[in-house]
């Protein structure tokens, strides 16, 4: 299962400097996750202040 970043995400970015595929992207000022592309490794989610990758 992919991950997804919920609402709770603030836009700072933290997730895509640990993701090790580069699956994650900004728009609109909020970052979205390529579930095609997403290892499920949960490395987004440790590098989140808030907790916004969650996995699907």
């Amino acid at each position: 299962m992919a991950y997804k970043i919920t609402d709770e995400c603030i836009g700072c970015g933290a997730c895509v400097e640990g993701c090790p595929v580069e699956c994650i992207t900004e728009a609109d000022g909020k970052y979205v996750i390529n579930a095609d592309e997403c290892l499920d490794c949960g490395a987004c989610a440790d590098n989140c202040p808030v907790g916004a990758p969650v996995a699907e």
